[in-house]
């Protein structure tokens, strides 16, 4: 049960990845739309920057996630501390989000969707990479990976 709970929890972060990646080009035309053409040239550059990159830095997260899921449910402490790793850092996501953007922008549609999506991921992986372990499973401390 571990295992596909922390499958979904990477799952939820690929998901993230993608629809972060879809819509970038649906708000770089709204800042284009809505600012001056000055000012949009001006703030579509790191705007951009800043959308591709975290959609692309999801991608590894999801798929460490998935890869790590059924090691981190044998005990191997490599994918122990990947799994956490990876809760601890989306559990931070969607009260980043709240601070930095305030209420103002949770009247798209996408924007709620990745914050729903970004809380749930982080619900997952918290329950499943913290819950606590109570069998001893023998040979859990390799790090060979297999």
């Amino acid at each position: 049960m571990r295992t596909l709970v922390l499958r979904a929890g990477g799952a939820l972060l690929l998901l993230l990845a993608g629809l972060h990646l879809a819509v970038t080009p649906l708000i770089a035309a709204l800042v284009q739309e809505s600012a001056m053409p000055a000012s949009a040239g001006w703030l579509l550059p790191p705007m951009l920057l800043n959308h591709v990159t975290v959609g692309v830095l999801l991608v590894p997260l999801g798929i460490l996630t998935l890869y790590a899921a059924p090691h981190a449910t044998a005990g191997a402490r490599w994918a122990i501390i990947t799994t956490r790793l990876s809760a601890c850092t989306v559990a931070t996501l969607p009260g980043l989000v709240l601070f930095f953007t305030g209420s103002r922008y949770f009247g798209a549609p996408f924007f709620r969707l990745a914050v729903a999506i970004a809380g749930l991921a982080a619900v997952v992986l918290l329950f499943a990479a913290f819950w606590p372990r109570t069998e001893a499973l023998p040979n859990a401390d390799t790090d060979s990976g297999s």
